[in-house]
C-alpha cells in the first residue's frame, strides 16, 4: 500500500510573491478608500450648507430678514434679546431655530445678571455637527483665547468653546473683523455713530446689526452668496492659534464667522503655513462649498475670477452671475 505524498510547504519565494500581490493589491485599494471616504465628508459638507441655507431661509420668512451677524466678538448671542439689530449674537446663533436647535438658542432664556453670564458660557460650550466640515475636524470644543474674561455677557469658558467651519458673506468691501461692540447694552447704529459707519459699506448678506431683507438681494438670491467655507491654516485646526477662529461660532461679527468677496482675496485651498483671515477656503482638493441665498449648494472652484467671485458676494451691484454655468 503506498504512502500519500506529503504536499511541500511555501517556499521562500513563492511566500514573497504572495506578500508582493498583496502589498500591491493594497495600494491601489488605498487611494479608492481614501477617495471613496472624502466623497462621503464632502457630501456631508454640502449636506450642512444646504441646512444652513433652507435655515436662513426660513428666517427671512418668519422675521422679513437675514439672520443679523451681531455687534462685535465680545459679545455672544442672547435669547432675551430677539433677533435682528436688537441681539448681539451672531448669524449661526440667530440661526439655531431654523436648524432644530432651539433648545441651544434657549440657553439662558429669562435669566438675567450672573446667572445669566454662567448660562450663555454653557451656550459657548455647545458644539454642533452641521457647521463643521468633516474633512476639516470633529464638532467638539476647541481652545478659546484670553480675551474671554473681558467678555461683556458672558463668563470665561474653561475647556474651550464651540467653532464654525462657515462663515457668512459679508461682501465684497472687505472690512474691519468688527471690534468687540458696544459697552452698553445699546445696539450700535452706523447712521448716528460714526465708531461704526463702515457697517453701510457692506454689500453682503450678513454683517454687524444687519437686517437684509430679500427684496435687498436684487442681482437674485441664487446668485447671491449666503454663507460658504472659511479658510484656515490647518496647522491651526484644532489649536485657536489662529487670528480668524480663536472666539466661540455664536458670537457676534468678526473674522470667526465672517469672510468677504473682494477680487483680493479668492478662494483658497487649506494648506500648512497659509492662512488669510478675510478668505473663503476649504480643505477640499475640487473646491469651495457655498450655500446661495435660494439655499442652493455650489462648489466654487479655486481659479474662479476674482471679478466672478466679487460678483456673487455683491447683494445687488446689478451683474448677476449664473452660478450653474460656473
Amino acid at each position: 500500500m503506498r504512502c500519500p505524498k506529503r504536499r511541500g510547504a511555501f517556499t521562500l519565494v513563492e511566500l514573497l510573491v504572495v506578500i508582493t500581490i498583496i502589498g500591491i493589491l493594497v495600494s491601489l485599494l488605498l487611494p479608492a478608500v481614501q477617495t471613496a471616504r472624502e466623497a462621503a465628508r464632502m457630501a456631508q459638507c454640502k449636506n450642512n450648507l444646504k441646512q444652513i441655507g433652507l435655515g436662513a431661509k426660513a428666517h427671512a420668512a418668519m422675521h422679513g430678514h437675514y439672520p443679523s451677524s451681531g455687534w462685535g466678538y465680545k459679545w455672544v448671542g442672547d435669547p432675551n434679546r430677539g433677533v435682528g439689530r436688537d441681539q448681539p449674537g451672531g448669524w449661526a446663533y440667530n440661526l439655531l431655530p431654523f436648524v432644530e436647535q432651539q433648545a441651544v438658542h434657549d440657553i439662558g432664556l429669562g435669566m438675567t445678571g450672573a446667572a445669566l453670564k454662567t448660562e450663555l458660557t454653557r451656550q459657548q460650550q455647545s458644539p454642533l455637527a452641521v457647521f463643521i466640515c468633516p474633512s476639516r475636524r470633529k464638532a467638539r470644543l476647541y481652545p478659546s483665547v484670553s480675551w474671554y474674561p473681558e467678555a461683556y455677557n458672558t463668563d470665561y469658558p474653561t475647556g474651550g468653546t464651540a467653532k464654525t467651519d462657515y462663515a457668512g458673506n459679508g461682501g465684497e468691501v472687505v472690512q474691519t473683523w468688527g471690534g468687540p461692540g458696544p459697552g452698553t447694552t445699546t445696539p450700535p447704529d452706523p447712521l448716528t455713530e460714526s465708531a461704526y459707519s463702515w457697517v453701510l459699506n457692506h454689500t453682503g448678506v450678513t454683517h454687524c446689526v444687519s437686517e437684509v431683507k430679500p427684496a435687498h438681494i436684487r442681482d437674485g438670491e441664487s446668485q447671491t452668496y449666503w454663507v460658504g467655507e472659511k479658510h484656515l491654516n490647518p496647522d491651526q485646526y484644532t489649536t485657536g492659534d489662529n487670528g480668524a477662529d480663536n472666539g466661540c461660532m455664536y458670537q457676534g461679527h468678526d473674522w470667526d464667522n465672517l469672510r468677504w468677496g473682494s477680487p483680493s482675496y479668492p478662494p483658497r485651498r487649506d494648506r500648512a503655513g497659509d492662512q488669510c483671515w478675510q478668505c473663503f477656503g476649504s480643505a477640499h482638493s475640487s473646491g469651495v462649498n457655498f450655500v446661495m441665498c435660494d439655499g442652493s449648494v455650489h462648489t466654487i472652484k479655486y481659479n474662479i475670477d476674482p471679478e466672478v467671485h466679487r460678483r456673487l458676494s455683491n447683494r445687488a451691484d446689478g451683474s448677476p452671475v449664473d452660478v450653474g454655468t460656473l
